[in-house]
């Protein structure tokens, strides 16, 4: 006899309201385990892509993730609909389909993921402004999952010197590890990276044995780098540890850099970066191990880091509802230059900035919303190379008008109209950005200090040339769409500009010939759209006189259109240039005797 399957039928109108929230709960976990399925086969290959160098796959498998909750989202919403015809937004039914999902997904180790699944769906289907507890997991119905065991989330390694533990770690196969015949000098690498760990730990490098190593039991994927994440433990103290893998093609497996510390690991796991790859048991075990790690991290940035997006959706609007309760100040502008194509207000009071797209956007500032939008889209696709925030897309957002500053309620009213609704008591935010707040970077220049100031300009040039890496071109350079981390990385945030560096045409600024084109004030020569002049940029940057000083001594070649074609060539190329989640001085001398 044939499987009986929600999809394979179109119930009677006959069909009972109970029988039908069945069906259709039947289909969204049946969808859920689908995605999931697929999701992890995608993250699967992430091993062999390493150990093949195959670094083109490896990013097209990044998108492929990407997309695949939209897709399965999509074929859902398609069946669910024909389930349930024109009951399709009756709420009783939902909110028995709810309960009976809740059911089927209650020995789910990733039950969290599911109910985010869920909401998803019923927000496609009643686009909903605010909130419906009855029909959305608002808050989870479970307090935690099934626990995990400590040998399936990590492995210890103690009882020898740290160079001993660290081979016994790095080649452990059960554990992620990789065979010693595939390192280019296994032993060597640990020796290093033990001398680094010593010092990090005791001051001096000795061996000592009392030393334990807890590593987390799968490895972590992103880019051409592998990352085994956890904690060095001695005396009853310990320090988060990252081991930092890259693969040297003939030559093998290269121990690249060792992290240690919060900070170190904070910046790996930056919001600013893009998903890693990796094959786990239980998110929500997963998540609270790295949040022990890195305490200052917010539940949606570690589930974002691990390619859960949806859900680090959930938990920030979970995180910021609950911070709404426990205070009490208002919506703001935020702090900088307005924005030309985006409103950007924020809550003093918690460190985020929400981006409306304006309804009429500023000369010279051309394009549309939908214009805007791709850009985002892109943003969120793409590699993010440590140096786009994370946008964060929302609709039918409701909050109390009595939050909102008077000037700012102005503000909404006459620039996003078509955005923005008032509605009695309540103003709804139909579209809206969610980013971190950083701190712009031309604010940062007016304190007056000059070593931060000159330590951002450089970290400046380099977050343009990591960009370049990944074949982003920021399109307006000003020093107000920077903005400044809390580690002091220089970060992109103002996307209405941005595209690919291979869609540019860098050219070399014409020199005049005649004084009537020396003086004239418009180019006196032709310039297409995506014609772009480096030699300019310096004109409209404000840069602190030891800050530009210090930009051009570092990274003067981005002001020149050589560096720039140089950079396409390598893209057109199909070279994937490497950046890396780590300052150079993290890095090891390899074993070949060479810095890198």
């Amino acid at each position: 006899m044939a499987a009986f399957s929600a999809s394979s039928i179109s119930p009677p109108a006959s069909l009972t309201d109970s029988r039908l929230a069945a069906l259709c709960a039947d289909a969204v976990q049946r969808a859920f385990a689908d995605y999931e399925s697929r999701f992890y086969e995608i993250t699967r290959r992430a091993r062999q892509r390493f150990l093949a160098s195959d670094w083109a796959g490896s990013y097209a498998d990044a998108g492929e993730r990407l997309r695949l909750y939209s897709e399965v989202l999509d074929n859902l919403t398609a069946e669910v609909r024909a389930l349930m015809g024109d009951r399709l937004t009756k709420r009783a039914i939902w909110m028995a389909i709810k309960a009976v999902y809740s059911s089927l997904i209650a020995r789910s180790a990733s039950w969290e993921i599911a109910e985010s699944f869920f909401n998803s769906l019923t927000r496609r289907v009643f686009t909903t402004a605010g909130v419906d507890q009855t029909i959305e997991f608002v808050d989870t119905d479970f307090d935690a999952p099934a626990t995990v065991s400590a040998h399936e989330l990590s492995r210890v390694y103690s009882g020898g010197s740290v160079d001993e533990l660290l081979c016994q770690l790095l080649s452990d196969t059960a554990a992620g590890g990789f065979a010693e015949e595939e390192w280019a000098d296994l032993r060597g690498s640990a020796k290093l990276a033990a001398e680094r760990i010593d010092t990090h730990l005791f001051g001096t490098h000795s061996a000592r044995s009392d030393v334990t190593l807890e590593i987390l039991s799968h490895v972590f994927y992103r880019g051409s780098g592998a990352y085994f994440v956890g904690r060095a433990r001695w005396n009853g103290d310990s320090t988060p540890l990252a081991l930092c893998l890259r693969h040297r093609g003939k030559d093998g497996l290269e121990l690249d850099a060792v992290l240690l510390g919060e900070v170190d690991l904070a910046i790996l796991f930056s919001y600013t970066r893009a998903y890693f790859r990796v094959e786990l048991v239980c998110p929500y075990e997963l998540v609270r191990y790295l949040r022990r790690l890195m305490p200052r991290k917010r539940l949606v940035d570690l589930y974002n880091a691990i390619g859960f997006h949806r859900h680090g959706k959930t938990e920030l609007y979970r995180d910021f509802v609950v911070h709404l309760r426990t205070s009490a100040d208002r919506f703001v502008a935020a702090e900088g230059a307005r924005g030309m194509v985006m409103m950007v207000f924020t809550l003093p009071s918690y460190d985020l900035v929400f981006k409306l797209i304006k309804d009429r956007f500023d000369p010279p500032k051309e394009g549309d919303r939908n214009d805007v939008i791709r850009r985002y889209r892109l943003v969120f696709e793409h590699d993010r190379a440590g140096r786009l925030v994370e946008a964060h897309e929302f609709e039918h957002l409701r909050f109390s008008r009595d939050r909102f500053d008077p000037a700012l309620l102005a503000d909404l009213r006459k620039h996003a109209a078509s955005t923005v609704r008032f509605e009695a008591d309540d103003v709804v935010l139909g579209h809206v950005y969610l980013e971190r707040r950083v701190q712009p970077l031309n604010l940062f220049f007016n304190q007056g200090d000059d070593r931060p100031a000159a330590a951002a300009a450089c970290d400046y040039g380099q977050a343009i040339k990591d960009l370049a890496a990944s074949n982003i071109f920021p399109g307006d350079l000003l020093t107000k769409n920077f903005g400044v981390t809390r580690h002091g990385r220089v970060v992109f945030y103002d996307y209405d500009e941005l595209c690919f560096l291979t869609d540019c045409n860098f050219r070399d600024l014409p020199q005049p010939s005649t004084h009537e084109e020396e003086m004239a004030a418009e180019p006196w020569f032709s310039v297409r759209e995506n014609d772009i002049f480096p030699e300019e940029f310096l004109q409209f940057l404000r840069f602190p006189d030891k800050a530009r000083a210090s930009l051009l001594e570092q990274h003067a070649d981005l002001f020149t259109p050589l560096f720039w074609r140089r950079m396409q060539e390598k893209l057109r190329a199909g070279e994937i240039p490497e950046v890396f989640p780590y300052n150079a001085e993290r890095r090891l001398i390899t074993g070949h005797g060479s810095q890198i």
